[in-house]
């Protein structure tokens, strides 16, 4: 089960890249978090450096399983995708919603109190969801594109947890899960018109699920004029977009920021990249930006050398799953604070203060350079045997 990570005869190291861009942004976030909660911290009466100090620690604990999750082999994640990780996915999203043991915070049942921690199950569900897909696509690869059964188990079983998501409720997860999914199962090669019925159904259940629950009805509206409701819904949009606005092309300085004294809800969670954006201007969001599509590009060349082996499959579509999770939130969740798309309670990627959050990303994370080491020694395999070749035709 368990692989050695390094042999150092192979001379194969993890992603430069990737490790840089990955701690640039925990940097940044303990930092944002660090300024982004000093009104809150103050409101409350701890320290100054609660939150950020917490954060840390949700670090060393996300870092801690990452570990764990790199030195997991992927046949390992392969042979639990579906036998184990779908179940328990749908187990914790189902234990979430029972009274007693899901704890209800703004109207949402979306936690479990587990001491320091409110574990959300609705982030480790999406993981092991893409897992699973991953898993999936690897076992009937050429099954999947020709065959409609096959695309329908999978998104059936997205189906079912979205469901469970959108009990919670959920949507912005609901979203990703679906999104992200379907992307995996698009790169994975099945036949345009059968993606193209796939997206028309799920873009139908979408917006009926919109129309149908009030309060996104509600939602919708305040997103497309919110100054008309600047007192009541469209107060946290305003006030992001004020946040953004006052930070011009330099910023107004770490620590600086204005709006999160008290009139940004959710400064240092949801809306973090508002105060960012205020504290760091233009230059810092699109320094920001860089490092998210840095992260995205060398997901995709990790999952295309794994793809290049040909045994490795299931790595591929699980990097490709992972690069496209983590960014895409990122920009959702950037989206919302400069009101391009309605508002969702979605985390900003290893800035957003969480624990459930960060430790979920940091062990996908661990499982993306647990791939790109495989993937690396693989490639090394395939290029000395044809060496070899090379060489016994040359002496014949």
């Amino acid at each position: 089960m368990f692989k050695e990570s390094f042999n150092p005869n192979t001379k194969v190291h993890l992603d430069a890249w990737l490790l840089s861009v990955v701690s640039v942004l925990l940097m940044i976030g303990i930092l944002m978090v660090t300024s982004a909660s000093s009104f809150t911290a103050e409101k409350y009466g701890v320290g100054i450096y609660h939150y950020s100090i917490r954060q840390m620690i949700y670090i060393a604990m996300g870092t801690l399983f990452g570990l764990f999750a790199f030195n997991l082999s992927l046949k390992a994640w392969y042979e639990i995708s579906g036998k184990v990780l779908y179940w328990l996915a749908a187990l914790m999203l189902i234990l979430v919603l029972i009274p007693g043991i899901g704890r209800e915070i703004n109207g949402a049942m979306r936690w479990i109190p587990l001491g320091i921690i409110n574990f959300q199950p609705s982030e480790m569900a999406k993981l092991f969801a893409f897992i699973y897909i991953a898993g999936f696509l690897s076992r009937h690869n050429d099954k999947i594109k020709h065959e409609m059964l096959y695309l329908i188990t999978p998104l059936s079983a997205l189906g079912i947890l979205g469901v469970f998501l959108l009990l919670e409720p959920d949507f912005g997860s609901t979203a990703v899960l679906m999104g992200v999914g379907m992307a995996m199962i698009f790169i994975a090669g099945v036949s345009a018109w059968r993606f193209s019925i796939m997206i028309l159904l799920t873009a139908v259940g979408m917006v009926s699920l919109v129309v149908l629950a009030p309060y996104r009805v509600a939602r919708l509206k305040t997103f497309l004029d919110p100054w008309e409701y600047q007192f009541g819904e469209g107060f946290q949009l305003i006030n992001s977009l004020m946040a953004i606005g006052r930070g011009e092309l330099m910023g107004t300085g770490i620590g600086e920021s204005i709006q999160k004294l008290g009139y940004l809800p959710e400064a240092h969670t949801d809306f973090i990249f508002a105060v960012y954006a205020e504290e760091t201007g233009l230059l810092g969001v699109t320094f920001l930006i860089f490092l998210f599509l840095v992260l995205i590009s060398r997901a995709f060349m990790i999952g295309k050398r794994a793809e290049f082996c040909g045994n490795m499959r299931f790595g591929a579509y699980l990097s490709y799953g992972i690069g496209l999770w983590i960014v895409g939130q990122a920009f959702i969740n950037l989206a919302v604070a400069m009101g391009r798309l309605p508002t969702k309670g979605l985390t900003l990627p290893l800035l957003s203060y969480g624990g459930s959050s960060m430790i979920t990303f940091l062990i996908a994370i661990g499982i993306l350079f647990r791939i790109d080491i495989d993937s690396k020694h693989e490639l090394q395999k395939i290029t000395e045997k044809a060496k070899l070749n090379e060489s016994e035709t040359a002496n014949c």
